[in-house]
């Protein structure tokens, strides 16, 4: 009798999930044993989302940061479906797709990511442009675009979260809109960037004050509406006019993997062990977002695409050594600093004993992310294209 294929079912295609098919697809399978491999996303293309900022300024092309997964899992062997997970059995091992196939699974990788809550103000789910998704870029462009185009004086922006997201917001869209945006950064704590080191702290700060960047610290969001933003500062509401508001801030695990029969913690992640498995289902990995990972020293592992692109690589060879009876690996967490763009040609960056700010850090950081991009073929376009772009645009001048 000939053995059934063993099938590995990755659920989300962001950084956990599609850099987990892409190393498993690398791995030295004996020919009889290869399983399938099966990667479900409900876009159609993976997103790069540390380079999302750039489409806003015109640094970088769509196709740049968001290929599309059919291009990147080419000659992979890796099957392809776009589709929404409805529900997974995790007592039968299986996966539901709305509108798709039902998917048995072997194993099973949660890399579904989080989502950006916007019920907890009043108002902030009609009137605020969240920033996590291609698809949020379009509309916030298009809303964008509107403004520009119209013949108000000023456009006044709020951002909400002086976070990574919030800070970088703040200083591509002052370069894009120039003289004519009025920007307020509102944060709950009492700094930006809390979780940064130094100084890159105090570099974002120096590019926000040469940006006219107005920052409300301690002050809380108490509603939005169409034309206006009500905050609290010391107990007291003040109502500002705002022409836009753009929300940066929480990551909410999806309703799906809340509703699993799994160990959560307080914030709907999954609980798992040093070698990214779920306690009770050994064949269950989970990753990224949604997954409260404590590593092999005892680190807590941050809700970061850095940590996820490591965590991918543990993921895929805990896998192959499950099904290969081979010894599987804890997971380490190697922290390699932190890199923060900071406008048009400016960045900031510290890490392996190196600190650099200016247009130097922006050349670093371009180079770092076209090394972590997902394909061989893909870093060669996109180097290709970065380096022949600047030439094409001076001699069509």
């Amino acid at each position: 009798m000939t053995q059934r294929t063993q099938r590995i079912a990755i659920l989300g295609g962001g950084f956990g999930g599609l850099y987990t098919a892409l190393r498993l697809s690398q791995l030295p399978w004996e020919s009889t044993a290869k399983p399938e491999i099966v990667l479900v996303d409900q876009s159609d293309r993976f997103l790069f989302s540390p380079l999302l900022y750039e489409l806003l300024t015109g640094e970088l092309q769509t196709w740049e940061i968001a290929p599309p997964f059919a291009e990147l899992l080419q000659g992979t062997g890796v099957r392809f479906y776009q589709a929404v997970v409805a529900g997974i059995d995790v007592d039968q091992q299986r996966v539901q797709l709305q509108d798709g196939p039902e998917i048995p699974y072997d194993r099973l990788v949660l890399a579904l990511g989080g989502e950006t809550p916007l019920d907890f103000v009043p108002g902030a789910t009609s009137y605020a442009y969240p920033f996590r998704t291609i698809a949020d870029v379009y509309r916030l462009e298009e809303r964008l675009r509107a403004l520009e185009e119209s013949d108000a004086d000023k456009i006044r922006v709020a951002i909400v979260g002086a976070g990574y997201s919030g800070v970088e917001l703040a200083c591509k869209l002052a370069d894009r809109l120039g003289e004519r945006g009025r920007f307020r950064l509102v944060e709950l704590s009492d700094q930006i960037l809390r979780t940064s080191p130094e100084f890159n702290r105090e570099a974002a700060k120096k590019a926000l004050d040469a940006r006219g960047v107005f920052i409300d610290l301690e002050t809380k969001i108490e509603s939005i509406a169409q034309d206006t933003i009500s905050l609290e500062y010391k107990n007291q509401v003040d109502t500002i006019p705002v022409d836009l508001v753009i929300w940066t801030v929480g990551t909410r695990v999806s309703p799906v993997v809340q509703s699993l029969p799994l160990k959560h913690n307080q914030r709907g992640q999954i609980t798992t062990t040093a070698t990214l498995q779920v306690p009770e289902h050994p064949e269950i990995f989970a990753l990224g977002d949604l997954a409260d990972c404590i590593d092999a020293q005892g680190q807590q592992i941050p809700a970061t695409a850095q940590a996820a692109f490591q965590q991918a690589d543990y993921t895929a060879w805990n896998i192959w050594a499950s099904l290969c009876d081979r010894p599987l690996l804890p997971f380490q967490y190697q922290k390699l600093g932190e890199m923060l763009s900071l406008g048009v040609d400016n960045a900031t960056l510290t890490g392996l004993g190196i600190k650099l700010d200016g247009s130097l850090a922006y050349v670093a950081r371009r180079l770092a992310y076209l090394y972590r991009l997902p394909t061989l073929d893909h870093q060669l376009r996109v180097g290709f294209n970065w380096l022949v772009r600047p030439i094409i645009e001076s001699l069509s001048r």
